[in-house]
């Protein structure tokens, strides 16, 4: 009798894979992981929508309440139990992904949360949970909230998920974009890519439209801030360049309402900052529509105008104007060339933000489509696509948005993927060592566009050993950079003569600081000229002291073969050479090294011609002119080489 082959299920679970239901071309959503609202959005005969609760509200109010007596509760209930559970409810946790406790977000004003520790990768909050307290992180908050979106599709499509794509802000850095992914399959979704908001935003619009041009989205939401130049041709969404903040957005507004709230009634001050901060947010929302607004607050009845709002929030939104010029210098555009300005995130629903956006870019902004949903709806496409959709009219080409390098000696750093690369995308770079028998790297990865290591970001640290030792400069390291479609970045290091590998998933800790994020790149352009001096500095002082430590290795070996003059006169060159490395002035180290490499010279020839002298000695003359010929061979060889490497060394370990 033939034997057959049978799948085994467990109770309950079915092999045959559900039927998509009538429209859908696959099971994959589209999720917007906001910071004050959160949505999810699928692709239904060809076109996206938002998906909606039994109320018949798209949005999910990004808040979850951690309770001691049951799971924790999510949403519009979360929020309007905050009152009464302050430090039990977290709302706009977005805030704090990737970062670490002594970040600056943790310290600002009004903040309600009861912070875990103060030390540690990650930031910790305390709250309550069953048989006493508990310490959460924004990522399993974040997973809380995804985990409702992806019940609410599941319910919608009566089944199980084909995976999904969830936005982050197009300046989240590495950490940030790693904590939303492990935020997504904490949740149990299988995320399909991380895409950019302003990207999404502009794919809906896009699509939606059918436009092409030059597009500037322009993206506040309730805790982070992106601007984007995009180009939409034929279906290609090309990002040309990127900036932004994350941390700024709508809940600044609330803050510096809060702060005019107290300066009319210090007694306001006493309300604890939830509260302040929800009627601070109240009246905001109603002052979009309204031209002075009144509240019970403390027990007073205050006044607000949206003059007196304007003029509050008016720095907060200026500090969007730099970043936008950034990104149109970099685009190599003026604000003229764009065809148009696309509004996304609720923020911008601010009548002062429509204002500034018209004025900073000598247009009335787009924001035709509901700026809650863009992103989410974007993220569909994206999800319907990846999921196998057949569709052709679209290609996104996104961008990274900070260089990424290696350390060198001397602290100088290596750029080996510029910003506003096209991802995913790769590098390759050879390397040497630096010192005789060197037996490992230590490899420094950084992020930024400073010249100098101190003035970058550290992404990761990771050692290559086992090399056997050899001469400096023999060694042969290649370095691959790549960076995937959702912008996460992997390091690869082979030694090529020994084929010994090593590699690493670069996974920081903690994000950037506000004022990192701020200054990284105004920084780069205000000290260009300072930190390329610091560079050619650091450069010189390392081959100076390789050429110092070879010369002191040969006179100690080999001195005999100079006069007591002789010497002296090499000895005092050293000495000025040494001085010089003391110095700052990297041009009189140049000017040193070269008088030192004449000084030296005549004692380079007598070593070469003792070590053939005593090569050729006792050998026959057909002996000797091969052995020349061999030792001219290998000279020529040695110097292509010299002239092709590199002059860059990975920091090093000695063994």
């Amino acid at each position: 009798m033939a034997g057959g082959l049978y799948d085994i299920a467990e109770p309950g679970e079915s092999q045959v894979k559900a039927p998509c239901p009538p429209g859908m071309t696959s099971r994959a959503i589209g999720i917007d992981l906001g910071t004050t609202n959160s949505l999810v959005a699928i692709v239904r005969d060809g076109k996206p929508e938002a998906l909606r609760d039994g109320g018949g509200d798209a949005l999910l109010p990004s808040a979850v309440r951690y309770r001691a007596d049951g799971p924790p509760v999510v949403g519009r209930r979360a929020l309007a139990e905050a009152a009464a559970h302050p430090v039990d409810t977290l709302i706009s946790v977005k805030r704090f992904m990737g970062r670490g406790p002594k970040d600056a977000e943790t310290t600002r004003r009004f903040t309600p949360y009861r912070f875990a520790s103060e030390e540690g990768p990650v930031v910790r909050f305390a709250v309550a949970g069953p048989g006493g307290g508990r310490e959460v992180t924004p990522i399993e908050a974040s997973a809380e909230i995804l985990k409702a979106l992806k019940a609410r599709a599941e319910e919608e499509l009566d089944g199980p998920l084909d995976g999904a794509v969830i936005t982050v802000p197009a300046y989240f850095d590495d950490a940030q974009r790693q904590a939303t992914k492990d935020a997504g399959r904490l949740a149990g979704l299988e995320v399909l890519r991380l895409l950019n908001e302003p990207t999404a935003a502009a794919l809906a619009y896009g699509l939606d439209k059918r436009s092409e041009g030059t597009f500037a989205v322009f993206d506040l939401g309730g805790g982070t801030f992106d601007i984007s130049i995009l180009k939409l041709t034929g279906g290609v969404f090309e990002v040309k360049s990127t900036g932004g903040d994350t941390a700024l957005g709508g809940d600044d507004f609330d803050r510096a309402l809060a702060e005019l709230l107290v300066k009319k009634d210090a007694a306001v001050e006493a309300i604890p900052p939830r509260a302040l901060l929800a009627t601070a947010r109240r009246l905001k929302e109603r002052l979009t529509t309204e031209a002075r607004v009144e509240d019970e607050i403390a027990g007073h009845r205050l006044a607000v105008t949206r003059e007196e709002l304007d003029a509050a929030i008016r720095p907060i939104i200026e500090r969007t104007g730099p970043v936008c010029r950034r990104a149109l210098k970099d685009a190599g555009l003026t604000a003229a060339q764009l065809d148009g300005v696309i509004l996304v995130g609720g923020a911008t629903r601010t009548p002062a933000v429509r204002a500034y956006v018209e004025e900073l870019f000598g247009r009335a902004p787009l924001g035709d489509i509901d700026p809650d949903q863009v992103v989410a709806l974007g993220a569909a496409v994206q999800a319907d696509l990846l999921a196998g959709a057949p569709r052709e009219d679209v290609l996104l080409l996104d961008v990274i948005p900070l260089s990424l390098g290696l350390e060198l000696m001397g602290g100088v750093v290596e750029k080996i993927i510029h910003r506003n690369s096209t991802i995913p995308c790769g590098a390759r770079q050879t390397f040497t060592t630096y010192a005789d028998n060197q037996t490992g790297f230590d490899l420094h990865v950084v992020q930024g566009e400073r010249e100098t290591v101190d003035q970058c970001r550290s992404l990761a640290k990771f050692q290559l050993k086992g090399i056997p030792p050899m001469a400096a400069g023999m060694a042969r390291l290649e370095v691959t950079f790549l960076v995937d479609a959702d912008g996460i970045l992997q390091v690869a290091a082979r030694e090529e003569t020994t084929g010994i590998e090593a590699s690493v998933r670069v996974k920081p800790s903690y994000g950037l600081t506000e004022e990192q994020i701020e200054q990284m790149l105004v920084d780069s352009y205000e000290y260009a000229e300072e930190d390329l001096k610091r560079r050619m500095l650091a450069e010189a002082r390392v081959e100076a002291e390789r050429i110092l430590a070879a010369l002191t290795g040969a006179l100690a070996v080999d001195g005999g073969l100079l006069s007591a003059d002789e010497r002296a006169a090499i000895d005092g060159v050293a000495a000025g050479l040494r001085a010089a490395v003391a110095g700052e002035e990297h041009r009189a180290i140049r000017e040193r090294i070269e008088a030192l490499d004449l000084a030296t010279k005549t004692f380079a020839e007598r070593r070469m011609n003792r070590d053939i002298a005593e090569a050729i000695a006792g050998q026959r003359v057909e002996l000797v002119e091969k052995t020349v010929e061999h030792a001219k061979g290998t000279a020529e060889h040695e110097a292509r080489a010299a002239a092709s490497q590199p002059e860059s060394h990975p920091q090093h370990e000695d063994r």
